[in-house]
């Protein structure tokens, strides 16, 4: 009898030869004379041998199976219910696309309920790891598991982080049979994918607010989680379920002073691309990287890039305008969002404004939300690791002074306002520098969000 094993990520087959019809996941491991598969695709591999009829033993499974009932009920909102219908009709496999403030947690709780099986939650950091702790303890009758964090226990529910799933997955992938991706945009990452592959679960459920990567990445997602099946964005839960919200541009202008050097250095720029024929793009930008460092011309240009764009970024306009806003908003609780560390740190000293960057420690950061969410302080101002993975529901103003491109960052700094708190109207504040490349980058994001948009509408009609 064919007898199905886990190892080191993989899946073997044992009593089978080289001759033998085994289901096509598998192919013949010469090293170790074994059919092996990649440990995700053990759902088909069972599926297949159901549909022949084969006999097999499954000695690849490790997971136990747990009556998950949650301590309290808490009645689902319409769109929660929806999209775990959606995810239950897809075979228990799927990702699911809510706003920020939505909940998401409560949607994944009750697929843990409804799957009833020793169970895996991956988070992209530790304070959110932390975060997905302290809300299963309380929702469950269940042992809660860490890995991460100097924490290694395996429990009927574990929370780890992606890079300790990518350490230990090829040795535990087999003890889970749902596994959760929470912020799973983060999964097709290198190293991050092999959180999945080297799983065996069977359910999977991914949640998101912002799947679209700029390589392209997210359509993996189908591959290791399951289809999209469920998607709603912030303006269509606003009022009910998120706070009412607006966005407002404010366009400055570069004072004459800055006007000159930041020509100057975007000529040192452009000059320098056409010299080499560079075409614009991803490609282009890949080419110029390799010929900035090649050259003191290049160095140079590299230079005028980056001096021309903190010129744009940094404008002292921006900072009239911010404490503008500030006034404006006094009495509201604040979180300024900048491209550069060294903004923050400038606003934080001018105005005494605590800083949250990647160098503040875990105690400092935890002090200062925890300050912030008390009313202690009503500002923050911080680059981009607020951006996900925090819980700030008073905040109502956002005030973003500078940014990329990026569609899901603009997603997710919107997203940090929107959570429903009595009849709040939360604002998103984007100051722009007028006649620089900062435009630019302002229209992506906004043809990014339309397009998005308009694609959710077709796929839903």
């Amino acid at each position: 009898m064919l007898k199905l094993k886990f190892d080191s990520g993989t899946l073997i087959l044992e009593g089978a030869d080289e001759s033998s019809i085994v289901p096509k996941a598998f192919v013949w491991d010469t090293r170790t004379r074994n059919f092996r598969a990649p440990a995700y695709l053990y759902r088909d591999v069972i599926k297949e041998f159901i549909r022949t009829k084969t006999p097999y033993e499954d000695e690849a499974k490790n997971y136990a199976v747990f009556d998950f009932k949650q301590k309290y009920h808490v009645e689902p909102r319409h769109y929660q219910t929806d999209s775990i219908e959606k995810w239950r009709e897809n075979e228990r496999c799927g990702v699911i696309v809510l706003p920020t403030g939505a909940g998401k947690t409560h949607v994944a709780t009750m697929a843990i309920e409804i799957c009833k099986r020793q169970t895996l939650v991956v988070v992209p950091t530790l304070d959110l790891m932390n975060q997905w702790y302290d809300l299963l303890i309380s929702t469950f009758n269940a042992e809660i598991g860490l890995i991460g964090g100097g924490f290694y226990e395996i429990g009927a529910i574990t929370v780890t982080t992606y890079a300790s799933a990518f350490r230990h997955q090829e040795r535990i992938g087999n003890q889970f049979g749902l596994i959760i991706f929470d912020e799973a945009h983060h999964l097709p990452g290198e190293g991050y994918k092999y959180a999945a592959e080297f799983a065996i679960a069977p359910f999977r459920l991914g949640l998101t607010a912002t799947p679209e990567r700029t390589d392209g990445g997210e359509e993996f997602l189908e591959n290791l989680i399951g289809k999209f099946v469920f998607r709603l964005e912030a303006q269509e839960l606003a009022g009910e379920f998120l706070a009412d919200y607006t966005i407002e541009r404010i366009e400055v202008d570069l004072s004459d002073e800055e006007r000159e050097s930041y020509q100057k250095e975007r000529q040192i720029y452009t000059d320098f691309r056409r010299a080499k024929n560079l075409p614009y793009g991803q490609e282009g930008w890949r080419m110029f990287l390799i010929y900035s460092a090649k050259s003191e011309d290049g160095r140079r240009a590299m230079k005028a890039y980056r001096n021309y764009k903190k010129i744009a970024l940094g404008t002292e306009s921006k900072i009239h305008v911010l404490q503008d806003l500030l006034i404006r908003h006094k009495h509201d609780k604040v979180l300024i969002f900048t491209a550069e560390n060294e903004m923050v740190y400038r606003i934080s000293n001018d105005y005494l404004i605590p800083a949250i960057t990647h160098e503040t420690n875990v105690k400092e950061r935890k002090f200062w939300l925890d300050a912030f969410n008390n009313g202690d302080v009503l500002a923050l101002a911080t680059s981009k690791v607020l951006n996900e993975g925090v819980n700030i529901p008073d905040a109502s103003v956002a005030i973003i002074l500078s940014g990329s491109g990026s569609s899901r960052e603009h997603i997710q700094r919107l997203g940090r306002i929107l959570r429903k708190k009595g009849d709040k109207q939360a604002v998103l504040y984007e100051v722009v520098t007028r006649d620089t490349t900062e435009e630019y980058t302002s229209q992506k994001r906004s043809d990014a969000r339309q397009f998005h948009d308009a694609k959710f509408n077709r796929e839903t009609r």
